[in-house]
């Protein structure tokens, strides 16, 4: 079948790869979207985390072979250590990431455990079912952050985490969304899809403020815009220095809480909500293209905004 491979640090290729190896706990996905991550992009240019050879791509859904249309939830937790007892199962030691640690969606066929199947509601178009992944971190984000009602919200980076934290913002009744990005393209889409502002830096005092970039300058900025006693929550991955102003936390009581994945229901959640956003900024490409595409985005392109793969 032909994959999407991570063979080298800045450099995926389409390559013909062996079928998957479906395990007796595994279902075998015929992949129908696949979305390109920020974090993949940033992974491949300085590899770690991620080690070629890899076919990656953890946002993902398709057909199983009884006519199911699914989702596929990539975080594979152990299920028996002390936090997933907890329901925190996506912050297991343990735990393993479909796309990371084994082969994901930038492929025609992947085999996941059947656990990480998530049925779709009928009729759902496969743009949304590839948006489910990041629409579930999104839901994450806000239940981290514990957001007052009424709060005033501020997001930092207006790729497709951050937008999804903008229409979030929206549909759960924030006072005021403000956005921020560099790209005058992005900041328009995030006014479209719900921010009352948008622009290249954040203005005024936000109760919460979502940090969807994760440089020390945008982190700096997520608590330099709080109001006393204001929370941000950091989401973006691009580097693991802070640069914040600790003094300032202390005096104004602020805090910084950090955001990762998502619980099962928080991505079943994200199920429902996939098919009732505008997710018009979004664009799909076949597989074919999908070397080219994702090699303009690793290298500093800005559009698309959002990239899904189509098998």
């Amino acid at each position: 079948m032909k994959a999407l491979v991570f063979t080298a640090p800045s450099v995926v290729e389409l390559h013909d790869v062996d079928e998957p190896f479906v395990r007796a706990d595994e279902i075998l996905v015929e992949v129908a979207a696949a979305g390109i991550c920020g974090s993949e992009l940033h992974g491949v240019r300085t590899p770690g985390f991620r080690t070629p050879p890899l076919v990656m791509g953890h946002e993902f859904a398709g057909t199983t072979p009884d006519g199911r249309r699914v989702a596929v939830n990539p975080i594979l937790s152990c299920g028996r250590c002390d936090l997933c007892g907890r329901g925190r199962g996506h912050l297991c030691r343990r735990r393993a990431l479909i796309g990371v640690h084994r082969p994901g969606g930038f492929a025609e066929r992947a085999a996941v455990p059947a656990s990480a199947v998530h049925v779709l509601p009928p009729g759902m178009a496969w743009t949304a079912a590839g948006l489910i992944e990041p629409i579930a971190y999104a839901v994450h984000t806000w239940n981290v952050a514990q957001v007052p009602e009424g709060a005033r919200i501020g997001v930092i980076g207006c790729g497709s985490i951050g937008l999804l934290c903008v229409q979030l913002a929206r549909a759960r009744g924030a006072a005021a969304v403000a956005a921020a990005d560099v790209s005058q393209r992005r900041a328009a889409i995030a006014e479209r899809v719900g921010a009352d502002v948008a622009g290249p830096a954040l203005t005024g005092e936000f109760d919460v403020v979502f940090d969807a970039v994760g440089l020390p300058a945008t982190r700096a900025d997520a608590l330099a815009r709080l109001a006393p006693g204001g929370t941000a929550v950091w989401l973006g991955l691009l580097s693991p220095e802070s640069g914040f102003d600790g003094a300032d936390l202390v005096r104004s009581e602020k805090r910084v809480l950090g955001s990762f994945g998502y619980t099962p229901g928080e991505f079943a959640a994200a199920v429902t909500l996939a098919a009732e956003w505008d997710l018009s900024w979004v664009d799909t490409f076949p597989l074919a293209d999908g070397a080219r595409v994702f090699t303009d985005l690793m290298n500093g392109g800005t559009q698309p905004v959002k990239a899904l793969l189509t098998p």
